[in-house]
């Protein structure tokens, strides 16, 4: 992972990739007898050039949780499959590394899921067999609109 890409809290804090980690399993270990859910989501959207924000959630469920985020810019995407497609992938990167650095502690216990912005209804309806494997395939459990909150709440509220 690039350490030059930072994530952000809510609060304004920047977190380096180690530094994310770090706080990923200090919230979870902090009350280890509470079920957790990991969260992966990326949204983008146009603006001159083609922002992606990619949202890390632990929730704690039934008890809040956290998030952070981090936006990647390039070149502009006009094309919504190949945006959708991208922000897939970024998502799948950024879910193989968490999950590998999270799973290095055999302590702590969590569900994980890779959030996807499409859904039945819009744009992307025609996509979404294909988007859904492709993560699938990839060995994440997916979640889609309207349950897809990582990619279409969370980071949404960032691009």
């Amino acid at each position: 992972m690039d350490n030059k890409k930072r994530f952000s809290s809510p609060s304004g804090k920047s977190f380096s990739y180690k530094e994310l980690v770090k706080e990923l399993l200090f919230y979870i270990k902090s009350d280890p007898m509470e079920k957790y859910k990991v969260v992966i989501g990326t949204d983008s959207a146009n603006h001159g050039t083609t922002d992606f924000v990619s949202a890390i959630v632990v929730y704690r469920v039934g008890h809040g949780g956290r998030f952070f985020w981090r936006r990647v810019t390039q070149k502009k995407i006009n094309s919504l499959r190949a945006r959708i497609y991208q922000e897939v992938m970024i998502s799948l990167k950024l879910a193989e590394e968490i999950l590998f650095n999270l799973s290095q502690n055999k302590n702590i216990n969590f569900d994980f899921e890779v959030h996807v912005d499409i859904g039945s209804k819009g744009k992307t309806k025609e996509m979404l067999q294909e988007i859904i494997g492709m993560v699938r395939g990839s060995g994440f459990n997916v979640k889609t609109k309207p349950e897809s909150y990582g990619a279409s709440k969370v980071a949404d509220r960032y691009t």
